[in-house]
């Protein structure tokens, strides 16, 4: 999916040239027809991508982030509301909302940048100015990491590795462990999804 300039989407809202509107595919999506998904993927990934992107300027998450907003559709569509905007406002905020979430997350990670190849992370910090607390809180989180990492499978403690201590890209990823790129996605979605209730 390639991102292009951002641009204003049509207001399909109240009509289109097939005769079915948002409203009536978001029903749809609520009484669980698939195909009615499809209708509104078909019409806004585009611009979803696009807001996506501008937010985080990483075509590669872009395409994760549109991609877990659609799936958000299908599992919350009886949340929408017709009385505080039309469906594409809707899909919009739900967009921009999961991008700045993303963004938020990757800059604690780069924050955090723990990396299990770092020797930093298998020797306590020397630095002579760090206070006892400091270094108690360094080998809290260092094992509190550790912990949870070996919660996961082989298969999603290594692609997660591979994601956020090697920095390889999903596509780099799937290329290396042999693997689809969407096998490769779930690894890495489903590993998250643990390590968050575990350190939780």
């Amino acid at each position: 999916m390639r991102s292009r300039p951002e641009g204003r989407a049509p207001d399909r809202s109240e009509g289109t040239g097939n005769g079915v509107d948002d409203l009536e595919l978001l029903t749809r999506v609520r009484q669980g027809e698939q195909a009615a998904l499809d209708e509104l993927y078909a019409r806004y990934a585009s611009p979803v991508h696009n807001l996506v992107w501008k937010v985080l300027q990483n075509a590669e998450e872009a395409e994760d982030v549109s991609l877990d907003v659609f799936w958000q559709i299908w599992r919350q569509a009886d949340r929408y509301d017709p009385s505080r905007g039309t469906p594409p406002a809707w899909i919009f905020t739900l967009a921009r909302s999961r991008a700045i979430d993303r963004l938020r997350a990757r800059q604690r990670r780069e924050d955090r940048n723990i990396s299990f190849d770092d020797p930093a992370v298998h020797l306590d910090p020397m630095d002579e100015n760090a206070s006892p607390d400091q270094v108690a809180s360094f080998r809290q989180t260092r094992d509190a990491v550790r912990a949870a990492i070996e919660t996961l499978s082989g298969p999603q403690r290594e692609a997660i590795e591979l994601a956020f201590f090697q920095g390889l890209t999903h596509v780099e990823i799937a290329e290396k462990l042999d693997q689809p790129l969407g096998t490769i996605k779930t690894r890495i979605r489903q590993g998250l999804i643990r390590l968050r209730k575990v350190l939780d």
